[in-house]
């Protein structure tokens, strides 16, 4: 049987902790202008994976 390959994209996007698996938010990267200070100062953070996405986050991740 031939080795899995890891989904590149998610590989870069995701990071295993021991909560869960951690990614960056979206819509921080271009068209900030109309973003109000507080927004984009919240877009920083990064969140877990929502407990019901985590079973696809680790098929893709699987290869590693």
């Amino acid at each position: 049987m031939p080795k899995l390959k890891t989904n590149q994209g998610a590989a870069k996007r995701f990071k295993p902790t021991a909560g869960g698996y951690k990614h960056a938010q979206s819509h921080h990267n271009h068209i900030l202008t109309k973003k109000n200070s507080k927004r984009k100062r919240n877009l920083r953070h990064t969140s877990l994976v929502d407990p019901s996405d985590v079973r696809s986050v680790v098929r893709m991740l699987q290869g590693s």
